[in-house]
């Protein structure tokens, strides 16, 4: 019998066997997808699926306030209270770390975590897109916020903000040393900003995705165990989405405090 024939004929015939065979692809949730192309002068401002769940995580969170205060009573109802009280959390947390100058920035901050939460909450749902996932989305929000912070240092400042890279009481003859590491430390904010939640969020849901790949291709008496873990990890990729907006307007935070005050 000739081995070689028939591994040949079996490689030939496999992907006419599998076309019907659902394959795991955890990565096809983070495709970008156009829906209207756009690209007026050579610019490409395509309406793609990242575009449409942006658009609706901006509309779920404005609809949900909306709801909550369409009838603001001296009494809050529990719609209300829970609105009343996710504003004086970000309060909270814009006083202990700017302090009172950051009043001018409490919207913004206000508007970036509920951004970010609903863009990583609405991730969750089955068919949906994680706009947070995308490099790019999380890169230009830190890149935003990373040259706010430098104009809003030099504003303020002058050429004195250069003096946010001489910590406070350096000896002179360790400048070589510190300054250029503090310039590296400065210069990786964003990157980090970025990536951080990048990550999170492409790691938790493509964890969900193969697990649910395993539930829905198991027999009955298998997919138990991975139908368990989805149940248990979509709690805790909630968590994890709160978590992770709460980090990246925290840092923000910390960011503008520095560049008001050079702390």
């Amino acid at each position: 019998m000739n081995f070689s024939l028939v591994a040949e004929a079996w490689a030939e015939n496999a992907p006419n066997v599998a076309v019907g065979a659902p394959k795991l692809d955890p990565l096809h949730h983070f495709q970008v997808v156009n829906y209207v192309k756009l690209a007026p002068f050579g610019f490409d401002i395509s309406i793609s699926n990242s575009v449409v769940w942006m658009w609706l995580a901006v509309a779920v969170a404005f609809g949900l306030f909306r709801y909550a205060m369409r009838a603001p009573t001296l009494v809050p109802g529990r719609m209300q209270s829970v609105a009343e009280a996710a504003y004086l959390f970000l309060d909270g947390i814009v006083n202990d770390v700017i302090g009172p100058s950051g009043k001018k920035f409490f919207p913004g901050i206000f508007t970036l975590f509920f951004f970010v939460l609903f863009c990583n909450w609405l991730g969750l749902l089955p068919g949906s897109f994680t706009v947070t996932s995308q490099l790019i989305v999380t890169g230009t929000l830190a890149l935003s916020i990373f040259v706010l912070c430098i104009f809003l240092g030099v504003y303020h400042h002058g050429w004195k903000f250069l003096g946010f890279f001489v910590p406070h009481g350096l000896p002179p003859f360790l400048l070589p040393l510190i300054v250029p590491i503090e310039v590296i430390s400065f210069l990786a904010r964003p990157v980090s900003l970025a990536v951080r939640l990048f990550a999170n969020m492409t790691a938790g849901h493509t964890l969900l995705g193969v697990l649910f790949f395993f539930t829905v291709t198991l027999s009955w008496f298998g997919a138990w165990l991975p139908f368990g873990f989805t149940v248990v990890f979509s709690g805790f990729e909630v968590f994890i989405g709160f978590i992770q907006a709460y980090i990246f307007t925290m840092l923000t935070c910390v960011y503008l405090n520095d560049a008001l005050h050079l702390h």
